[in-house]
C-alpha cells in the first residue's frame, strides 16, 4: 500500500472510529464473496451474533454478501486497502500474497477434519509472528478461519477411482494443487467453477470428480454420480477471515479480543455444523433418501498414503517458496504438523468439543 492511500485509509478508520465512539456503536463492514446460504454463511451470522453479544450491542456486523462489494479475486487487496472492513478470502485466489495461510491447503496429518484443520490454523495464526508478519504485509490481521471438509473421489457410472492409478485417462475436474497431482497420475483434467459441475456430469465432459459430501447435496450431483470413495484427502483451510490491519490497530485491546474469541467459538459451531452434515448426507447417499441408492466406500489405508505421497513435491515447493519469502519455511510447516498432531489427540482422547 503506498502512503497516501495508506494515509486515506487511516483518516477514514479514525473518522469511522470515532462515529463509532460518538454513537456507542461500531458497525464493521463484512465483505462476503458467498451467498447468504449454506453452513457457512450460518456460521458467518453465528460469528457476527457473538460479537454483538460478547460487545454488549456495542460491535455488530454489516455483512455484503455474493460479493456485493468486493469478488473473491478483488477482495485481499479491497480489505487491505480499507474498501471493507473486514472479509472471507480464499488463498487459491491470492496463493503469494496469502502463503502463511495457503500451508492449510496441503495434505497433513488429519487436516482434513474440519475441527482439527481450524484449530490447527487458529492457533498457528494467532501465535506465530512469522506467519502474522506475513500477512501484515498485506495491511491484514488474521481473526479466524473456515475449511471446505476432506475431498472425496465421486465417479458416474462405469467409473470408480479407489487408489491414484485409476485416475488414469479419467476425464476428471479437481480444485488447488490436486488438480496437479491428479494431472500428473495421468487424469485428464478439466477446469470448471464449481456451479459448472452438474452440467459436466451430465454432458459427460468429466467422468469423476475431487469434491466434498456438502456440495453432493447443494448442487444435486447426487443424481448423476455412481459410487462416492471416501478419501477425506486433502482440504482448502487456507480460508481465513481478516481484517484491515490501520482498523485493528486503532481498537481497544478488549475490541480485538471479542473479535477473537467470537471467532474461536465460530470454528467450533462450523466444524460441528459440517460434521452432522456430511454424517446426513453419508447417511443419505447409502439409504436411497434420495431416490437411488450410491455407496459410499472408505478408501484403503495404503491407497490414502499414496495419494498424500504424490501431494509432497507440493509440500516442498510451499516450504521452498515460504523460506524464500524470508521465513523459516521449514520450521512453520513441522510447527503445523504439530498442532495438526495436538488438536487430533485432543479430538481422540475428549471427542469434539460440543460432544463432551
Amino acid at each position: 500500500m503506498n502512503v497516501f492511500m495508506k494515509s486515506a485509509v487511516t483518516g477514514l478508520a479514525m473518522l469511522a472510529m470515532s462515529a463509532a465512539a460518538a454513537s456507542a456503536q461500531m458497525v464493521l463492514r463484512y465483505n462476503e464473496p458467498g451467498p447468504n446460504r449454506g453452513t457457512r454463511a450460518q456460521a458467518l451470522e453465528y460469528y457476527a451474533q457473538q460479537v454483538e453479544e460478547l460487545s454488549g450491542g456495542e460491535m455488530k456486523f454489516d455483512i455484503h454478501w455474493g460479493g456485493a462489494l468486493l469478488k473473491w479475486k478483488g477482495a485481499l487487496e479491497g480489505i487491505g486497502a480499507g474498501t471493507a472492513d473486514m472479509g472471507t478470502l480464499l488463498a487459491p485466489y491470492a496463493p503469494n500474497q496469502l502463503k502463511a495461510t495457503s500451508i492449510a491447503d496441503l495434505p497433513a496429518g488429519e487436516a482434513a477434519d474440519p475441527w482439527i484443520g481450524m484449530r490447527a490454523m487458529y492457533e498457528l495464526q494467532t501465535t506465530n509472528p512469522q506467519v502474522q508478519e506475513s500477512l501484515a504485509a498485506q495491511n491484514l490481521v488474521y481473526l479466524s478461519n473456515f475449511h471446505t471438509t476432506g475431498l472425496q473421489l465421486e465417479c458416474t457410472k462405469g467409473h470408480k477411482i479407489e487408489k491414484l492409478e485409476d485416475v488414469k485417462g479419467v476425464k476428471m475436474r479437481a480444485g488447488g494443487i490436486y488438480t496437479n497431482v491428479f494431472a500428473e497420475a495421468g487424469a485428464s483434467m478439466v477446469s470448471m467453477t464449481y456451479d459448472k459441475v452438474y452440467q459436466a456430469y451430465d454432458s459427460g465432459l468429466i467422468q469423476c470428480e475431487a469434491g466434498y459430501f456438502y456440495t453432493i447435496r447443494a448442487y444435486k450431483l447426487y443424481e448423476l454420480i455412481d459410487n462416492v470413495t471416501r478419501a477425506d484427502y486433502g482440504q482448502i483451510g487456507g480460508f481465513p477471515i481478516v481484517i484491515n490491519k490501520d482498523l485493528w490497530e486503532m481498537m481497544k485491546p478488549e475490541q480485538q479480543a471479542i473479535l477473537r474469541e467470537a471467532g474461536s467459538k465460530m470454528i467450533d459451531e462450523f466444524a460441528r455444523l459440517q460434521i452432522e452434515e456430511i454424517d446426513q448426507v453419508v447417511s443419505d447417499l447409502t439409504s436411497g433418501a434420495y431416490g437411488r441408492v450410491i455407496p459410499v466406500t472408505n478408501i484403503d489405508p495404503e491407497a490414502k498414503k499414496e495419494l498424500i505421497a504424490a501431494a509432497q513435491p507440493f509440500v516442498e515447493k510451499w516450504v521452498s517458496e515460504f523460506t524464500a519469502d524470508g521465513f523459516d519455511g521449514q520450521g512453520i510447516w513441522a510447527e503445523w504438523n504439530g498442532l495438526l498432531d495436538k488438536y487430533t489427540k485432543t479430538r481422540d482422547g475428549e471427542g469434539y468439543p460440543w460432544a463432551r
